[in-house]
């Protein structure tokens, strides 16, 4: 009895052995299907690169098309007939005002300034021989040495000859402005252009051929275009403060470049806008000036304006490339809300660069979905990775 005893025991002993070896196997078992489950459940989530939104004030600053405008640009043209003699300006260059550019042949003119003036000469010696005859009549009158006619054709010769005067010295100062108008001047300061008449050229008052033209450079105006529409929604968002101007009320302006989109070193100002809509585009013309003293700007030259139309507060700018639309052309994009991808509808105010400026629809700190769009639906489970590790991974 007493050998079966540990025989027993040890036989016990064994399969409580196997038993607590089949547990452990079991809850390795266990604890490797739920690793697998959690590894396949993570394989299903769709990796998407996210960035984390943040509301701000933003500046607007909408780009127009624009061309540039002379500031001042005069036609030379002659107000005499003539010939001229001389070319006084070197073509290109920069003028200053009341500069001599063309001399006409002045030896017509000088004559006439010489008769006119001798005919002034001879109306005031007949006014003053007129004057001395009135007081003599008048002496004579008093004294009835001489009749009343007399006296009365005196005064009357004396007002003709003053009349006469009068118009003796008209005829000098017509004579003197058709000398001075021999010598063609600036009449502002700017650069001037190719002449199309030289030495020997006949020119007349009446023609509609320009000698040259004179271009005043500095400043210069900037023509933008904006549609009228969002002008009208600029002026209710600056009454309503929903969006903020200037303390000035001035609006500032940018430019870039059309040819190199290199960006124009001097800031230009809104000068006015136009009080009617151009019918064939719907836009409404702007009109900025900026300095140009080293003459980078010239007129005609195509550029593009950034204007700067006021702060928007609690604003959100999102990538263009994370925003979609409906077929009813409504704007939405995805965040990740609980490891799942949830749309939402935005209210977008304009673009910006490379962004929408987002006024309704989002919050503060939402993580948006930036790439890996195509690959996910409403509800869709993502694995969500900043856009800064996945640009660092690449």
């Amino acid at each position: 009895m007493m050998e079966i005893l540990p025989v027993f025991i040890r036989a016990s002993l064994k399969y409580a052995g196997i038993a607590a070896l089949a547990l452990m196997v079991a809850s390795c078992g266990s604890e490797s299907d739920t690793q697998q489950s959690a590894q396949a459940q993570q394989k299903r989530a769709t990796p998407v690169d996210t960035t984390v939104l943040k509301m701000e004030t933003i500046e607007l600053i909408e780009e127009m098309p624009g061309r540039t405008v002379a500031f001042r640009e005069v036609d030379v043209r002659p107000q005499v007939n003539g010939i001229i003699q001389k070319r006084l300006f070197e073509e290109g260059a920069l003028v200053e005002k009341d500069q001599p550019l063309y001399q006409i042949d002045a030896a017509v003119y000088q004559a006439a300034l010489d008769a006119a003036k001798a005919e002034l000469a001879r109306e005031q010696a007949n006014l003053n021989y007129a004057a001395k005859t009135r007081d003599r009549y008048k002496k004579l009158i008093k004294t009835q040495a001489s009749s009343q006619q007399k006296y009365d054709n005196a005064v009357a010769d004396f007002a003709q000859a003053s009349a006469a005067v009068a118009a003796a010295k008209a005829q000098v100062d017509q004579a003197e402005i058709n000398m001075n108008y021999t010598t063609v001047i600036a009449k502002i300061s700017g650069k001037i252009g190719a002449s199309e008449f030289n030495e020997g050229s006949l020119v007349t008052s009446s023609q509609t051929q320009t000698l040259t033209t004179v271009t005043q450079l500095d400043p210069i105006y900037v023509d933008v275009t904006q549609a009228g529409g969002r002008l009208i929604k600029i002026k209710q968002a600056l009454d309503s403060g929903r969006l903020q101007g200037s303390d000035d009320g001035s609006i500032e302006v940018s430019l870039i470049m059309d040819a190199t989109g290199e960006k124009y070193k001097h800031e230009g100002v809104v000068k006015f806008s136009d009080v009617t809509v151009n019918e064939t585009t719907g836009s409404v013309r702007l009109r900025a000036m900026f300095p140009n003293p080293d003459h980078d700007l010239l007129p005609g030259m195509f550029v593009r304006g950034l204007v700067k139309q006021g702060t928007l507060a609690q604003a959100i700018a999102v990538p263009q490339k994370a925003t979609m639309r409906r077929p009813d052309g409504s704007a939405f994009v995805y965040v990740v809300e609980d490891g799942k991808a949830v749309a939402k509808s935005v209210t977008i105010e304009q673009s910006q660069g490379n962004n929408w400026i987002v006024t309704e629809g989002l919050k503060d700190g939402a993580e948006l979905i930036v790439d890996g769009l195509q690959r996910i639906g409403p509800g869709s489970d993502v694995a969500p990775q900043p856009l800064q590790t996945a640009e660092a991974e690449k």
